[in-house]
């Protein structure tokens, strides 16, 4: 096995990690925007009493949509090219959730749109260069 083959393989493996774990956390994501009550999640997040239902639940299904699209194309070997587009649209999807956050004055809130946003662009940079 070559050193370039190795590095391939590693590379591979980091990026199917971190695939995951941005789609895991976006399934969690799903589930508690779809599933739990309204009462229960403006307890946890106060910007949900503030908007519509209807909000909430859209972004929860935009989060389920960058899950699949994260995980699914690459899985099954169907237009593999779907999963960095995936990654750019979870990129402005953080954009989006931090300058919500931000124009609300919760800029202590915006800490995981960035690292999520970083880990997107680590997958949009390993799975284009294939």
């Amino acid at each position: 096995m070559t050193q370039f083959n190795k590095k391939s393989k590693v590379l591979n493996m980091l990026l199917w990690i971190t695939q995951l774990l941005l789609a895991s956390s976006l399934i969690w994501s799903v589930f508690t925007k779809l599933f739990t009550p309204i009462e229960e999640l403006s307890a946890m997040w106060s910007w949900v009493a503030e908007v519509p239902i209807s909000f909430v639940k859209f972004t929860g299904l935009v989060d389920l949509l960058g899950a699949l699209g994260l995980t699914l194309p690459i899985l099954l070997k169907v237009k593999p090219i779907l999963t960095p587009l995936a990654a750019w649209g979870i990129i402005l999807l953080m954009i989006c959730a931090a300058t919500f956050h931000i124009l609300r004055g919760e800029v202590s809130e915006i800490g995981i749109n960035i690292v999520f946003a970083i880990l997107a662009s680590f997958v949009v940079w390993g799975r284009m260069k294939k």
